[in-house]
């Protein structure tokens, strides 16, 4: 039996992780606004305000917050919103934070609304009010908290509060999507990292099926070298079509489910409009699937089209269907 010991590669996904600024590549925009938030905040010896960071998943949000205790030169103290269910749980990690801790939630919009109530008076005044006891003889114990700066992500930005919202006023940020020179470059520094050989050509042929985002990109990187290990070779542009070939990915970064979605609209219902339920039903997906997780791809690729009477199959998924099947 393999034996397996707790080093770098036990964790892949922190090894890629950037762990210096100058080592996260894209959003040039957001990282010199935090710079200078950031670096004005240590200067002055104060936590810095508490920031919102929102897009899609895998685009860098927890390496972000990673890179801002970093720069405080503090510890993040890391949950997220499902994790905190009571209001205990949220007075056990404030009342523990240190001066100057980062506390970074994850998918904050899950967190439920009395919870959002305690942490409203926490991130602008810095006090924890809590209620003891029920009915007439109940009070409320205010308790000092550090200073502490509060970075949050979350995929789902219209389910947070507009209260809560307003409460960021480190700045809110949203991280785009990646172009495929930038995943290019992120591919090349994570196969250095994994001393994994590249032939040429091979970065732009991974770059361009990975969906303009890192998670993604570096998890195909990893499938990659799994199969030119196997074959004791680098990772060649035939390693790439195989690998690709396995996951059911096409040379446009579509995955299985999203044919299936396009066919179905194609073929089951000449082309649309086609309502959400319908296609799920078709597709054996669930309609939450479909809308969360399929369809803004396909839509940015310009293969789909929401219309208030159902989706569209465009002329182009048509072309795209066609040539695969040729």
């Amino acid at each position: 039996m393999a034996t397996f010991t707790k080093d770098q590669a036990s964790n892949l996904d922190q090894t890629l992780r950037p762990k210096e600024w100058d080592e996260y590549i894209g959003q040039a925009k957001i990282k010199e606004n935090l710079r200078i938030l950031l670096t004005a905040a240590r200067e002055r010896g104060h936590a810095a305000e508490h920031i919102l960071l929102y897009g899609p998943p895998g685009l860098g949000k927890t390496t972000l917050a990673n890179l801002i205790a970093r720069t405080l030169g503090t510890n993040m103290k890391t949950t997220s919103g499902p994790a905190i269910e009571r209001v205990g749980d949220l007075a056990a990690i404030l009342t523990n934070l240190s001066p100057g801790d980062v506390l970074f939630i994850d998918e904050i919009h899950r967190l439920s609304k009395s919870i959002e109530e305690v942490l409203y008076p926490a991130m602008e005044s810095g006090v924890l009010d809590i209620i003891i006891g029920k009915g007439p003889s109940a009070r409320t114990v205010q308790l000092e908290l550090p200073p502490f700066t509060l970075v949050a992500a979350t995929t789902r930005m219209s389910l947070l509060s507009s209260p809560l919202r307003s409460r960021f006023s480190g700045g809110t940020f949203r991280l785009e999507f990646y172009t495929d020179d930038e995943i290019a470059a992120i591919l090349e520094r994570s196969a250095h990292l994994l001393e994994t050989e590249l032939a040429n050509g091979v970065l732009s042929s991974i770059a361009t099926r990975c969906r303009s985002t890192p998670r993604t990109a570096n998890y195909l990187l990893k499938r990659c070298r799994d199969l030119a290990q196997l074959d004791g070779s680098a990772i060649t542009n035939d390693i790439v079509d195989r690998t690709f070939a396995l996951l059911e990915i096409d040379h446009r970064g579509l995955h299985a489910p999203d044919r299936r979605v396009l066919e179905a609209i194609i073929h089951k219902f000449r082309g649309g409009p086609v309502g959400l339920n319908t296609i799920a039903a078709a597709t054996g997906e669930e309609e939450s699937t479909v809308e969360d997780v399929l369809e803004p791809y396909l839509i940015r690729e310009g293969f789909l089209e929401r219309t208030p009477r159902g989706r569209i199959a465009t002329a182009d998924a048509q072309k795209h269907l066609s040539e695969l099947n040729s």
